[in-house]
């Protein structure tokens, strides 16, 4: 855990989040900004600060934030119509807090990217 990391704050319960999902290794919880009517961040539970730091051997972790997301996906009934999975990388990639999460976004048509 990283004393000054807002996410592993909230994953210590120091700090209350709307938590949607929670296993040994990865939570997930409602974002406090949605920028869609679903909007949810997942983080491992290990502070990883960028998807730059992510090792090797932290794949298994990575692949259960995806497989998280789909699940969330089906749970909140947007698996079929579609959503979107973002990470986003350091300033110039638009990350802000430097826990790596993943966002998952739906609920709404979202603009085609590039």
């Amino acid at each position: 855990m990283n004393r000054n990391c807002l996410f592993c704050k909230i994953a210590a319960r120091e700090i209350a989040g709307d938590i949607v999902y929670e296993d040994d290794d990865v939570l997930a919880f409602n974002d406090i900004s949605p920028q869609a009517p679903t909007h949810v961040l997942i983080i491992p539970k290990r502070h990883v600060a960028t998807v730059n730091d992510v090792a090797d051997g932290d794949a298994g972790v990575f692949g259960k934030l995806v497989l998280c997301a789909r699940s969330i996906a089906q749970l909140r009934g947007i698996a079929t119509s579609g959503y979107r999975l973002i990470f986003n990388c350091n300033a110039d990639g638009g990350q802000t807090i430097y826990h790596v999460h993943l966002h998952l976004l739906g609920g709404r048509q979202l603009r085609a990217l590039g």
